[in-house]
């Protein structure tokens, strides 16, 4: 059989083929840049490429505030100029569609909200500061305004933001841990949600280095952390940012949660469950040895023998430690946390007289206010230093 003589530019199977290619069956199809509906505005003079959308602005607006564009754009201008002593015919950057200055790294969102902050009247701006603020919106602003260096609208966006999440509590504790899905439509278009997530906003302040914003949005991982919510990815998000009390917690609470459980978290890496292992050790071993290590107590000027009475409260530390365990028989050995809280409410509770001493805090009777207050230090420096026990070291 010939198989040449199929593949003959006569031949049926060849004539088929140029047929389909002919009407377009196999061609592929690739969508170029389209022309955003709001800032493609006629009369402006440069355009820009932001991923697959075209605008179409006036050079002025854009290099307001001292910004970033106004050396992009002289630089360009330079280029363009040394291009058209060569030749004639090169359509200058921004000039057309078929030339736009390509801006890398922003996505279409976070430029649109970049010219609606830019080119809205005051009373569409004020919009932005009342209850039905587009909360996303403020987002993508603060953070292309942090980009090219339009500070005035950096600093606005972000204060609106704290203020609004300030104001209206409900709205922030509502906010998604993760990044929400785009709100599909009809079409291929996609309507992206009014609602920013918890990890946009924490990226958000660390990136503008705004400290208010970044409390509160700890605050808000820190109680999804104590429910045991979310806990691997705010383990993510504290390492990615260097967060470290959040990190010890959310190590701590992810730990508690059993071996079984960490072990099968899909997102945790194989580093970050070693560190899980080191921490479930390290802390077991903190308990066995804090018995006899008492919090240190400052003594009062009423004390008669500090020696004395630094050993009588390290006594009585010890037998409250080892009280709790038969409190609660099922709290877990590596639980630090609850055990020195208990251990803090036991010591209140005798320095108050709420519980019969048995002697003990006879025996520190003008220092039993300082033993206390050591016991409530200790419980909360405890807390602050948990990440310090999650490292890589077994």
């Amino acid at each position: 059989m010939d198989t040449n003589a199929d593949l003959r530019a006569d031949s049926p199977l060849m004539t088929m083929s140029n047929s389909f290619l002919g009407d377009g069956i196999l061609s592929l199809s690739i969508p170029g840049p389209s022309r955003d509906p709001t800032y493609y505005i006629s009369d402006g003079n440069t355009v820009l490429l932001v991923e697959n959308t075209l605008f179409k602005v006036h050079r002025s607006n854009l290099t307001k505030d001292k910004s970033a564009f106004e050396g992009m754009f002289q630089l360009s201008s330079e280029n363009d100029s040394s291009k058209s002593d060569s030749s004639m015919t090169v359509a200058q950057e921004g000039e057309n569609d078929d030339s736009p200055i390509r801006l890398q790294g922003d996505t279409a969102d976070e430029f649109r909200a970049l010219l609606w902050a830019l080119y809205s009247l005051p009373h569409q701006l004020m919009v932005a500061t009342g209850p039905d603020a587009n909360c996303i919106l403020l987002v993508n602003l603060a953070r292309i305004s942090h980009k090219y260096q339009f500070r005035s609208l950096e600093g606005w966006a972000l204060q609106v933001l704290y203020t609004y999440f300030t104001t209206n509590p409900a709205a922030f504790d509502s906010l998604p841990a993760s990044d929400p899905e785009p709100i599909p439509t009809h079409g291929n278009q996609s309507v992206e949600p009014r609602t920013p997530s918890l990890v946009q906003v924490t990226e958000l302040a660390s990136f503008c280095d705004r400290q208010d914003l970044l409390n509160l949005a700890v605050t808000r991982w820190t109680r999804h952390i104590a429910a045991g919510k979310d806990l691997a990815l705010a383990i993510t998000i504290s390492e990615r940012f260097g967060l470290k009390n959040m990190l010890g917690l959310a190590y701590f609470y992810m730990m508690l949660k059993g071996r079984a459980h960490w072990e099968t978290e899909a997102t945790l890496s194989r580093e970050q469950r070693i560190r899980l292992l080191s921490g479930s050790y390290s802390l077991g071993k903190l308990w066995d040895a804090l018995p006899g290590q008492p919090p240190v107590i400052t003594h009062s000027a009423r004390c008669t023998s500090q020696q004395r009475c630094t050993k009588a409260w390290g006594n009585l530390w010890k037998a409250v430690l080892e009280s709790l365990e038969g409190m609660i028989p099922g709290l877990p050995r590596e639980d630090v946390v609850a055990r020195t809280m208990l251990a803090e409410s036991m010591v209140k509770a005798l320095v108050e007289s709420q519980i019969p001493s048995q002697g003990y805090v006879e025996t520190i009777p003008h220092c039993k206010e300082s033993a206390l207050y050591a016991a409530t230090m200790r419980s909360r420096e405890l807390k602050e230093s948990l990440a310090d026990y999650f490292t890589e070291d077994l």
